[in-house]
């Protein structure tokens, strides 16, 4: 069973999305949190697989819980995915670089939400390849924080091949064929560059192979 922790301050949200991730029969609301400061809490009390995280919260929003939680080392196993008005909110970067396994739209259709819950507990990010590319086009208009070159000097030449094709969006499948490999070993080589970058979930791979200049908009089809 698929715990989650639900952390919007409206209640008609929250009682919409416990409605429907409760109709599920392998997924069940473990908690609500109205804020930021209750959803940190609840997270270190109910140990979550996934918490869906409103990003703006008065007092302590979504990115700064977001943050406090990925901190905690008692918490690793635990996956945050944002939720958000809108599709290209202005700190769903942050918040991927934090360590965010993805983000929903609150208008998202209900099976392709109950979806995303089991796609980012199983420990995949929920970033499709339409959206991953929208967001880079998006991020290409903004100030770049420069990617340390150390941490891109401990990767293979395949290693950062890697990189750039998550970054641009391609699954595990797509990136085997790329490369002409089988799927396992794919998943073997991202597995590995996301443990040479320090990185807990494949969505930072993504912005980091964009800080790092390895993806640009339009640079794959």
């Amino acid at each position: 069973m698929i715990r989650v922790l639900l952390a919007d301050d409206q209640a008609l949200v929250r009682a919409g999305f416990r409605a429907l991730l409760d109709s599920a029969p392998d997924i069940s609301v473990a908690a609500e949190a109205a804020d930021g400061r209750e959803a940190v809490r609840l997270a270190a009390a109910e140990r979550p697989d996934v918490v869906l995280m409103d990003i703006r919260m008065p007092g302590l929003d979504g990115l700064a819980a977001t943050e406090r939680i990925l901190a905690d080392p008692a918490l690793a196993d635990v996956r945050i995915v944002i939720l958000t008005t809108f599709d290209l909110d202005e700190y769903i970067f942050d918040a991927l670089r934090m360590g965010a396994s993805g983000f929903l739209v609150k208008d998202t259709e209900p099976e392709d939400l109950l979806q995303g819950v089991r796609v980012v507990a199983r420990g995949d990010a929920l970033l499709s390849p339409t959206v991953t590319r929208r967001l880079i086009a998006d991020y290409a208009k903004r100030p770049r924080r420069p990617v340390p070159s150390a941490r891109l000097e401990e990767l293979t030449e395949r290693e950062r091949e890697v990189l750039a094709l998550v970054g641009a969006g391609l699954s595990n499948e797509e990136i085997a064929q790329r490369l002409v490999v089988s799927p396992a070993t794919a998943k073997t080589h991202v597995s590995r560059t996301m443990v040479k970058l320090r990185v807990r979930d494949r969505a930072q791979l993504v912005v980091i192979a964009y800080e790092s200049s390895l993806v640009t908009p339009g640079w794959i089809d």
